[in-house]
């Protein structure tokens, strides 16, 4: 198998990772767990589960990578998990999928101005229609009765740039160390700025409000959600661009909707209504818009 496929068959598990997660964690939240209490439990299982990786595979970092490091654990770590998990307490999961997708249009943004690609008029058309897709899906939720709210969409819209940003920061770092190495120190860095913000909530817990399926629910979030798919992807992120990379995340609102269905949560797959179903594929064409010329500018880097 090639080194390319593995990085897509990689990057499709992170997706179906993700997919099943919106459903999931918001079946914890905010009872028995608070959102930033279940944050600093997961940043904190997955660096216990990264450092017995790492334990037989120690590689010297250059002081002069730690900066960019920092600021991957802030935009990869605490801002990405805070704004997704406080927004996913607040709105519907197929509402945050469906936002979600705008990361590949915000990548191509940000890896236009750090990492000096091309941004063409095509790209540019992209950008407007995932925009106007994603305020309108937050315009809508403003105005329904359904379970989402615009504060949440919103911070769901913050968490996606802000792990544009790192999928962007990320990049170089991957091409001169081991994934394992990197992926370590940015959950280093990242716990840092999550404990603060995750220690109140986390004292508040009822741990025997935690039933059997929470603990599962809890399992899956650490060791599926947060351990395997950043490894994946960060693995698949040392072979393929970012903007391939991102561009898995529009398998998501899919996915949601159908884990929604077969676990009967609380009957999110009905929440693709026609207008709904016009900003995913007002998104959906952004995205296409955006990545239909990617292979040939990835060939050039």
């Amino acid at each position: 198998m090639s080194e390319k496929l593995r990085a897509h068959l990689a990057l499709f598990t992170v997706a179906l990772i993700y997919g099943a997660n919106y459903v999931i964690a918001k079946g914890l939240m905010p009872d028995p767990i608070p959102p930033r209490a279940f944050i600093l439990i997961r940043v904190s299982g997955a660096l216990a589960l990264f450092g017995l990786v790492r334990i037989r595979m120690r590689e010297k970092v250059e002081r002069k990578d730690f900066g960019r490091l920092i600021l991957c654990g802030l935009t990869g770590v605490a801002v990405n998990q805070i704004m997704f998990f406080e927004g996913l307490n607040l709105t519907a999961p197929v509402n945050a999928a469906i936002i979600m997708t705008s990361n590949p249009i915000l990548v191509m943004v940000l890896a236009g101005i750090l990492l000096k690609n091309r941004i063409t008029g095509k790209k540019m058309l992209g950008v407007l229609f995932g925009a106007m897709g994603a305020i309108t899906l937050i315009y809508l939720s403003s105005s329904d009765g359904q379970d989402s709210s615009w504060i949440g969409d919103t911070f769901v819209l913050i968490n996606a740039t802000s792990y544009a940003i790192y999928l962007v920061l990320v990049k170089p770092l991957m091409l001169k160390y081991k994934p394992i190495t990197v992926i370590t120190w940015v959950f280093i860095f990242g716990l840092m700025f999550v404990f603060p913000a995750g220690i109140g909530p986390f004292s508040t817990i009822e741990w025997s409000n935690v039933n059997t399926e929470g603990w599962w629910r809890i399992a899956f979030v650490v060791v599926a959600t947060t351990f395997l798919a950043y490894l994946l992807n960060i693995f698949a992120l040392k072979r393929v661009q970012p903007t391939v990379a991102s561009s898995y995340i529009y398998l998501q609102p899919v996915i949601v909707t159908l884990v929604s269905w077969v676990l009967a949560t609380s009957g999110e797959a009905s929440l693709f209504d026609p207008g709904r179903l016009g900003c995913t594929l007002l998104i959906f064409l952004g995205v296409w818009l955006v990545s239909s010329n990617s292979q040939k500018l990835s060939a050039k880097e």
